[in-house]
């Protein structure tokens, strides 16, 4: 862990030495000034002729309508008439340098185009110094590197979550003050001639084909640069590093990507950045088809609130080295636990309305992260500097103190959470389960409880077994020493587990268990706590299998409507479905994963439900 964190840090330093080796030359830069009049470079009007450093006439890259499924993949909203793309202006940079880019260009895009060699060409490098510069394009990306040097390998076999991009040939400095606006749209994958193999495809509005870095001017990170896409918004196929400057991004899709499969690298190391994604069907905050590293920075981002997509999502690991993050969504992939920095991931019980006020407090009362749910989520992504380990935290939702409950609780048609019938204590006593159960003859049924059985009442202690109840019959399974069967288990520290199901106050973070699931409103809300008993589970404990749900009962008559049922897969990557128990139990088997894994249920009164609070859960297996 500490190696890794040192490699990060001397990563970030050669990415600072690289920024000053720019801002030293950014006084030498061509100055392009947009317009939708006329542009000029460095005082001249711009030129025609494609030989220049900085011409205009390229025809853009685009998806044309009447099109049919030879040409690609783009639907009917992605395709655009010839006169919508004629009346858009390209500026080509095809030389390498710094370039100042100020302006509105309200039909157009800024394209830079080194030639297919400028690969492999280590001095094929091009800055953008963006210098209240405003380019709307509207079938195609506002931005655009297509051909500058990679430094990057797209190997997967010497992938890992550092790289070093400071030799990139694409770079973006935000200047310092500067309002800078980029409002873009994509094109679909298109085929080469004959084949259905890629010619183009550009997914972002602000897009590179290499390796990119973005940075602030020369540590001043009081620019801005905002992207808005009609689809994904700040995109690249190898390698994306920001290093500064405050980057504001809206998309209908993931707000986000560096896609290369397995290989790609998105790393924060600095500055501030805000990302609302998922504005139309899905999206993703930060979706890398490879690693995310976040060193340092102050990152926001939320996702598409109604499909099982995340304010952070990585193909591979996800490390928090450094910086303040929070991540909203219906789910959010799990950080690696070689993270440098504690951090915290909550996974509600219920959906969090939209304007939700949630914070981090330690014991004395002092809010160490905060933060307000933009639009519905589930689950929150968060790290501070300030937080440390095995220092128990609160959290709040709207002022009202918060528990968490692991998976594996009682009430759900197993025996109580903690109960591992594979290792049985010598002190137990059979004779305390319910009268004639026979465990062999369950098949996923709860064992018959006691007439006026209050499974709130419960306070962690197995049921009562049956005087005929053969211990031995459970497969020679032994209890652990000192088992304690009001110990539910789970993934973080269990200190503060209130006994009466209301599950625990205490956020402890300690090595590898910084994830609370079931998180709802505590004891402390005056509400009324409702338990939920499930029929249908196959078998105990982690182990067990849940081929239908034939039955959920709460231990409250309710509305049916505010009791919300949620699948998750564990840990969580990329599987989130949920719906009302008053949708019915045809409903309610739809979101059972036919996938192999580790799953979670859960259900849960809705979190703004007047006087009424509660969760239960339970881990589950698909096998194949």
């Amino acid at each position: 862990m500490r190696s890794q964190t040192i490699l990060s840090l001397l990563l970030a330093l050669g990415l600072t030495a690289s920024l000053t080796a720019c801002s030293q030359t950014s006084t030498d830069a061509v100055e392009i000034q947009l317009s939708d009049q006329e542009i000029t470079v460095d005082g001249s009007p711009v030129s025609t002729d494609p030989t220049q450093a900085v011409h205009t006439g390229a025809d853009i890259i685009y998806y044309p309508e009447g099109t049919d499924e030879t040409y690609g993949e783009g639907s009917p909203e992605e395709m655009h008439p010839v006169e919508e793309a004629d009346a858009h202006r390209v500026v080509t940079i095809t030389q390498p340098g710094s370039y100042r880019l100020s302006g509105t260009l309200s039909q157009g895009q800024i394209a830079v185009d080194l030639g297919k060699e400028a690969k492999d060409d280590p001095e094929a490098v091009v800055t953008l110094i963006l210098d209240n510069a405003d380019v709307t394009c509207t079938v195609a990306p506002a931005l655009i590197f297509y051909n500058a040097y990679e430094c990057g390998e797209a190997d997967e076999a010497s992938a890992g979550p550092n790289v070093d991009t400071s030799a990139a040939g694409a770079n973006v400095v935000i200047a310092a003050g500067s309002e800078n606006h980029f409002t873009g749209s994509h094109v679909a994958r298109i085929y080469k001639e004959g084949t259905t193999d890629k010619l183009h495809k550009y997914d972002g509005a602000f897009y590179s084909k290499v390796s990119m870095n973005i940075w602030g001017d020369n540590g001043d990170d009081s620019g801005t640069l905002s992207i808005v896409g009609d689809n994904e918004g700040l995109n690249s196929e190898l390698h994306l590093t920001i290093q500064g400057g405050s980057i504001n991004i809206q998309s209908q899709d993931d707000g986000i990507n560096t896609n290369e499969d397995n290989i790609s690298v998105t790393t924060i190391n600095g500055g501030h950045l805000s990302v609302n994604a998922g504005l139309g069907a899905e999206g993703d905050g930060i979706d890398s088809n490879g690693y995310l590293t976040i060193n340092g920075g102050t990152v926001w981002t939320a996702s598409n609130p109604q499909t099982p997509d995340g304010g952070i999502d990585a193909d591979r690991a996800i490390t928090i080295n450094g910086g303040t993050l929070s991540a909203y969504g219906t789910r959010n992939d799990a950080v690696d636990s070689s993270s440098a920095q504690p951090y915290m991931e909550l996974s509600f019980a219920s959906s969090l309305p939209a304007g939700s006020q949630v914070k981090v407090a330690n014991q004395e009362g002092s809010i160490l992260w905060s933060g307000q749910t933009e639009k519905v989520c589930q689950a929150i992504t968060l790290t501070s500097p300030d937080l440390t380990l095995d220092t128990p935290y609160q959290v709040y939702v709207d002022d009202v103190l918060q528990c968490w409950n692991s998976a594996g609780m009682g009430g759900m048609g197993q025996p109580p959470a903690g109960m591992d019938f594979q290792n049985m204590p010598e002190e137990f006593d059979p004779s305390q389960m319910p009268e004639g159960f026979d465990p062999s003859q369950m098949e996923g049924q709860p064992p018959e409880m006691p007439e006026n059985f209050d499974p709130s009442q419960m306070q962690g202690q197995p049921p009562e077994m049956p005087e005929n109840f053969d211990p031995s019959q459970m497969e020679g399974r032994e209890m652990p020493e000192n088992f304690d069967p009001g110990q539910r288990g789970g993934r973080g520290d269990m200190g503060g587990q209130i006994p009466d199901g209301s599950g625990s106050t205490d956020f402890t973070l300690t090595p590898g268990a910084m994830s609370f699931s079931g998180v709802c409103d505590s004891d402390g809300a005056g509400k009324t706590r409702v338990t939920f008993t499930l029929v249908g589970l196959e078998g105990f404990g982690q182990e067990s299998l849940l081929p239908a749900v034939t039955a959920i009962t709460p231990s409250q008559d309710l509305d049916l409507s505010l009791v919300q049922i949620t699948v998750t897969d564990s840990p969580s990557e990329d599987y989130a479905r949920s719906c009302l128990l008053s949708d019915g139990l045809d409903a309610v088997n739809g979101l059972l994963p036919e996938d192999p894994g580790s799953y979670t249920l859960t259900i849960a009164v809705v979190a703004d439900a007047e006087g009424l609070t509660g969760a239960t859960q339970i881990a589950f297996q698909v096998t194949e």
